[in-house]
């Protein structure tokens, strides 16, 4: 008799506390280094971090490197291999990019930098890849230039940043899809993808896959051009970011002109109203 009631009075016990874990749970209040346990209770080890665990380092959480990132793969969804090579087309077959810029580095770019081109509406996704692709597009004269026509004989270092010291002998002029220029973006831009930028900046023009991620590198990481399109800025903050005070505000409206003539195309192509602000 005794021993049924002492299991009467355990089983109760245990439905108390699942009775106010499921309570508490709402609202844990456990700090960002302590488990919320399926009874939600705070702590630390595998009776709070294991199974059920709700909130916090729980130890069926995936790590920050395993975390899924969003999926890059709406951009071949949205801009495919015609819409690339139609760009290329207008490429004389003299042009030295004519057979260097391939969809194929574009699309392994693009997945390398979640939330280019995917993130936002629909329409703003749109919006980013024609911003992009008019820049591109401008800069490179449809994909005709790895270089900076004579940019070998201007003078891009910044003595003054010591961070990234400029290399005797080496010129940081424009290269790549979006022309990357001065030893700190070569610097910065190398340590991201992987590759020395500041003793072997030619390699930017030497080898397409980096070329198109130093592009889509310096979009998302180094310019407003993305967060420019998917916050409504609209495309001439874009142009600011890109180009700044050498075109706008009438620096260069010539060539303003012309970006917000590409992009406006690309807009149509993809079926997207272009938004308002185009100039800057």
């Amino acid at each position: 008799m005794e021993s049924e009631r002492r299991r009467a009075l355990l089983v109760l016990a245990v439905e108390i506390v699942v009775l106010f874990g499921r309570v508490s749970a709402r609202d844990c209040g456990c700090s960002s280094d302590l488990c919320c346990s399926r009874y939600g209770l705070c702590g630390t080890g595998n009776d709070f971090c294991g199974t059920g665990c709700q909130q916090g380092p729980c130890n069926n959480n995936p790590t920050p490197s395993t975390r899924p990132t969003p999926n890059p793969s709406g951009v071949s969804s949205i801009i495919d291999k015609d819409f690339f090579d139609a760009i290329l087309s207008a490429a004389d077959t003299s042009c030295a990019g004519k057979n260097f810029y391939t969809y194929a580095h574009f699309i392994n770019a693009a997945n390398a930098y979640p939330g280019f081109g995917t993130s936002g509406s629909s329409d703003d996704a749109k919006r980013e890849l024609a911003a992009f692709f008019a820049h591109v597009t401008h800069e490179t004269g449809s994909f005709c230039y790895v270089e900076e026509i004579g940019g070998a004989q201007k003078d891009y270092c910044d003595e003054n940043n010591p961070l990234y010291s400029c290399v005797p002998g080496k010129g940081y002029f424009g290269r790549g899809a979006i022309q990357l220029t001065w030893n700190s973006n070569y610097g910065r831009a190398g340590e991201d993808i992987g590759f020395d930028g500041l003793n072997e900046p030619e390699k930017v023009a030497q080898d397409p896959a980096i070329t198109l991620r130093t592009a889509v590198w310096f979009w998302m990481k180094n310019s407003n051009g993305h967060t420019a399109i998917i916050s409504g800025q609209g495309f001439g903050a874009t142009i600011q970011s890109v180009n700044g005070p050498k075109e706008c505000d009438g620096g260069n409206p010539n060539t303003v002109d012309k970006r917000i003539t590409y992009y406006k195309h690309y807009c149509q192509k993809l079926g997207v109203d272009p938004g308002s602000n185009l100039s800057c």
